[in-house]
């Protein structure tokens, strides 16, 4: 399990929350929640059961087994986790107050579920195998229809798509790179393509649109995301995208696939030219 650091700084001192009713929230009901009165009442038994009870609910839909071994097994898992150093609380001094540890760790439950869920799936994954769509298993640049946009775009030389939309400046930057690069064969911006990455945030089911598809000289596919500082759903997505790169490489029908995250338009060489 890989280390998760709950912030007191990223948490209010009085938060609206919703009551618990019958091991559900009741939207209708939420009030104003006095977190003195909320720590003392939330035990860390009470916090162990809630957390497995969500991850139980993630993961029984796919559950092949019996339910009730399924949630046996998860109570344990959470517990160990939350005990253990991998669970961290920053500022440190604050993780010392097991009043205001377990107030922290109540109102960022869904932090930790998400975090557990991710782990308990990926790494109990025994083989990854791609799902095509059914009408149209495979798709091109060349399938796309002229469309209009009243967005800022440029022409390209190396894309198949002959405009750019862009979302920003950055994306701006990073296109004009992946234009004139020497490791560039061809690359187009993921609009209206049809790329998507299924994942799963919070028990929702979404779509996520890496922004770049790269083909390099050495014969490698490239997904690139312009993205600074990540967040729980970017960390989600990553995750999701990586098994997605996993699989189609495993298939071996379409060429090798990496993933890559610009962090800033100075690091696009650095990761054009790895390999």
């Amino acid at each position: 399990m890989p280390h998760l650091e709950l912030s007191a700084f990223d948490t209010p001192k009085i938060a609206e929350l919703a009551p618990v009713v019958d091991g559900k929230p009741d939207l209708s009901k939420i009030s104003e929640i006095d977190l003195e009165d909320l720590g003392r009442r939330f035990r860390l038994q009470k916090i162990i059961f809630e957390t497995s009870l969500e991850l139980y609910d993630l993961m029984r839909t796919t559950w092949k087994g019996n339910r009730e071994t399924l949630f046996s097994q998860l109570i344990p898992l959470v517990e160990k986790f939350i005990i253990s150093n991998k669970l961290t609380i920053s500022p440190p001094l604050f993780g010392l107050d097991e009043i205001r540890k377990r107030i922290l760790i109540t109102l960022n439950m869904s932090k930790v579920v998400q975090h557990s869920w991710e782990q308990i799936r990926f790494e109990n994954t025994e083989s990854i195998q791609p799902v095509f769509d059914t009408e149209k298993p495979i798709r091109s640049t060349g399938d796309m229809q002229a469309w209009y946009t009243a967005r800022p775009c440029e022409r390209t030389k190396r894309s198949h798509i002959n405009f750019c939309v862009y979302d920003s400046t950055w994306e701006d930057t990073e296109s004009f790179e992946l234009d004139r690069n020497p490791n560039v064969d061809a690359w187009v911006k993921n609009d209206h393509l049809g790329f998507e990455i299924i994942y799963i945030f919070k028990g929702v089911v979404k779509k996520y649109r890496p922004d770049f598809i790269v083909k390099l000289k050495s014969g490698e596919h490239l997904i690139l995301e312009t993205k600074g500082q990540p967040s729980e759903k970017d960390k989600a997505k990553r995750g999701f995208l990586d098994e997605w790169v996993r699989a189609v490489n495993q298939h071996g029908g379409f060429g090798k696939w990496r993933a890559e995250r610009s962090e800033n338009p100075d690091d696009l060489v650095e990761i054009l030219t790895a390999t």
